[in-house]
């Protein structure tokens, strides 16, 4: 049940960074931002897990900041992957990196508190 909360969550920051960043959008409804959600996790996950073990000395030199040049780049090839999201400029992958990191763990933090089994 916890992996569903956490795949709405991000869901809902993906949402919010269409909503607040130019130049990022979601072609279509409710279930294409699950879509876009879940490519984006699986990609994290794997893809994103190796790259920040690679780049761990730039991450700790940047004081974890270049984890938000990697995620935008995850949210980079989630575009590529696909077509229910456009983003226009790696800028605008930047600031929904910021976004969707930020929304995702305040919505981590929140249904943490819960005992969802």
């Amino acid at each position: 049940m916890r992996i569903f909360v956490r795949w709405g969550v991000l869901a809902l920051a993906v949402w919010a960074a269409t909503g607040l960043v130019p130049g990022i959008k979601v072609h279509g409804g409710a279930w294409d931002y699950l879509w876009v959600a879940l490519i984006f996790s699986l990609i994290n996950t794997f893809l994103g897990s190796f790259l920040k073990l690679m780049t761990l000395p730039a991450v700790i030199l940047s004081a974890g900041l270049f984890l938000i040049v990697i995620n935008a780049a995850m949210l980079e090839v989630t575009t590529h992957i696909s077509s229910a999201l456009t983003i226009t400029s790696f800028w605008s992958a930047i600031f929904a990196s910021i976004i969707i990191s930020l929304v995702s763990g305040i919505g981590s933090r929140l249904t943490s508190k819960r005992n969802w089994s």
